[in-house]
């Protein structure tokens, strides 16, 4: 197959992916191109918005179209590095478990990772999310796990609201796009 084949079946799958998520999602033609592109050129996205405008929705119908799993956490001033990787409880006969955290749950399959209000986390939380993003692997149990398809999406609330941490330019700047939903 020649390159201009390649690139016109390239090309084709990506406006269909387009087509489909247009479909779920009304009126947010030009946040959706820029997700795609974001996700063709292996991107993070700081998203923008206000509460209830369907940023969850979107980025499902983005990781259900791609076939990969979408993993999501929610911030909150008492959330650890540690909740990123891993939950510990007692199961009904009074022992502990460890199960997989929500960064690293679905392994090398994760496609889209939401972050939801990531400025409500303390910066250590942040830190983290951030190496992962970088590094597109984290480690845990003594395992090093990689996704090396996943593209992190978060959001923030306005920092004038309390318990936020703003994010520093560093950190902003390893999002290719700041990408606005609007109501």
């Amino acid at each position: 197959m020649a390159d201009t084949e390649r690139l016109q079946s390239a090309r084709d799958k990506a406006l269909a992916l387009e087509k489909v998520v247009n479909t779920v999602i009304i009126g947010q033609q030009k946040a959706i191109r820029l997700i795609l592109i974001a996700l063709h050129a292996r991107g993070h996205v700081l998203l923008e918005g206000g509460v209830g405008v369907g940023k969850t929705t979107l980025l499902r119908a983005f990781s259900k179209a791609l076939g990969g799993a979408f993993g999501r956490i929610e911030g909150s001033v008492d959330l650890m590095p540690s909740d990123l990787l891993y939950s510990a409880w007692v199961d009904g006969e009074g022992k502990p478990v460890i199960d997989p955290g929500p960064l690293i749950a679905h392994g090398d399959d994760t496609a889209v990772f939401f972050f939801n209000e990531i400025n409500r986390a303390r910066p250590q939380v942040q830190s983290l999310l951030l190496r992962a993003m970088a590094e597109r692997s984290a480690e845990a149990f003594g395992k090093e796990y990689n996704f090396p398809h996943m593209v992190v999406f978060a959001d923030r609330n306005g920092v004038e609201k309390e318990e936020t941490f703003e994010l520093s330019a560093a950190a902003r700047d390893r999002f290719l796009f700041e990408i606005g939903i609007a109501n």
